[in-house]
Formats: C-alpha cells, sequence, structure tokens
C-alpha cells in the first residue's frame, strides 16, 4: 500500500521529510507537491527507479525528465552554465520554472536529450520540495504527474492515491495544488527561448524582448 505523509505546506515536518528522503534512496517513486503542480520524483542514480517512473507516465527514452537541484551551485554540476545563463538562472531562480541546458558529464548519459544532450533543470521555490532535496542530500529527478492520455496534472493526494495506490511508495500531502506545471525556457542559444507557457510568468522575460513560442513540450 502507497504511504501518504500529511506536511505543513510552509513548514513540512523535518521528521517526514527525512523518511521520504529514505524511501527515495531505497529506490521509491514518490509524489510531491511543488511550486507548480505535482511531480512523480526518484533518485536520479537508480534506473529501475527511472524506469518505473517513465512507465507510470507512459514516457519512452527520448522524453526528457527534469533534474530538480537545491540551488544554482548544484545545479551548476549537472549543467554547463557560462556567466551569462548564470546570471539569468540567479534572476529567476528559485521559481516555477524549468530550464533546459547543455548537460554535462555528471548525468548519466541515458537523461540526456538524444540528439542535443541537454537536460531539464529546476530549482523549486516550495519548502516541502526544497526540504526533501535537502534531506535527500542531492538533487531528483522529476516529471509532472500527468497519467498516460490525460492532459492535466493529478492536483489532489486522495485522487493520486486512488489513482497510483500500490503503483508508487509514498504521497506527500501538503493540500491542493495547481493543474499547471512549470514554464520550460531553454537556455541552450543564443537567446533564451519560452517553448512550454506554465504557471511561471513570463512578464519580465517578454519585456526585454525574448522569443516566445507556444511549442508543446512535456517535461
Amino acid at each position: 500500500m502507497t504511504q501518504r505523509f500529511t506536511l505543513h505546506p510552509t513548514t513540512p515536518q523535518l521528521r517526514l521529510l527525512r523518511q521520504a528522503a529514505e524511501i527515495l534512496g531505497s529506490g521509491g517513486v514518490i509524489a510531491l507537491p511543488t511550486d507548480a503542480c505535482y511531480v512523480l520524483a526518484c533518485r536520479l542514480g537508480d534506473k529501475a527507479a527511472v524506469d518505473r517512473l517513465r512507465t507510470l507516465r507512459g514516457l519512452d527514452e527520448r522524453h526528457l525528465l527534469t533534474l530538480m537541484c537545491r540551488d544554482l551551485s548544484e545545479l551548476s554540476t549537472y549543467a554547463k552554465v557560462d556567466s551569462r545563463q548564470y546570471r539569468f538562472l540567479k534572476e529567476w531562480t528559485p521559481g516555477p520554472y524549468t530550464f533546459v541546458l547543455d548537460a554535462t558529464k555528471e548525468v548519466p548519459r541515458r537523461l540526456w536529450h538524444p540528439s542535443r544532450r541537454t537536460i531539464g533543470l529546476r530549482v523549486p521555490a516550495s519548502a516541502v520540495a526544497r526540504g526533501l532535496l535537502e534531506a535527500h542530500g542531492e538533487p531528483v529527478l522529476c516529471s509532472s504527474l500527468i497519467l498516460p492520455g490525460e492532459d492535466d496534472p493529478l492536483t489532489d493526494a486522495d485522487d493520486i492515491l486512488a489513482r497510483l495506490d500500490r503503483r508508487i511508495e509514498l504521497v506527500l500531502d501538503a493540500g491542493g495544488q495547481g493543474f499547471v506545471p512549470t514554464t520550460v525556457v531553454d537556455l541552450t542559444g543564443e537567446q533564451p527561448l519560452i517553448v512550454r507557457l506554465g504557471c511561471g510568468s513570463i512578464e519580465g522575460m517578454v519585456a526585454r524582448g525574448l522569443e516566445a513560442s507556444m511549442l508543446r513540450v512535456r517535461f
């Protein structure tokens, strides 16, 4: 049976976060709220857990997963970031944004985009997500909790338990979440390119003349 931990959304209980981190470390797949929507998450280096996550989402190996990090110093371990990109990231993190960057060798090759060698990364503002990352001690792989054949993510812990009971190890319940995933910004070109409009505001980016596209990309 899938476990459920009920957490305070802004001051989550450290004891429960440590237990959740232990479940991640032992190969578990968990559902947790972020500053965007609920996501499925697992340990970066656990191939079996990553494969389970892809199966739950109905994703093939060509679909990029997102690496969720505690801060920019951690992010720079897994992505090649120049001074221009770093200034941009510093301005827009933490927050509900996913950034596409060139992957370093610290990222397992099987997680790279097959033709571009890129990786999606984010630094969340959510107290629950950040607390879990701190307790876990390293980034986690995640993907918006959108089940196969559906357009919107699951937003309520009761629904997640009903739909995924015995298929994941844990649900972190910190209250209902929104329907909208992160805004995705590709930083691999000369100028940042918005490739998915999500819950992160882009007004400041567009005001500076950045290119926006309505291309739909799922992370």
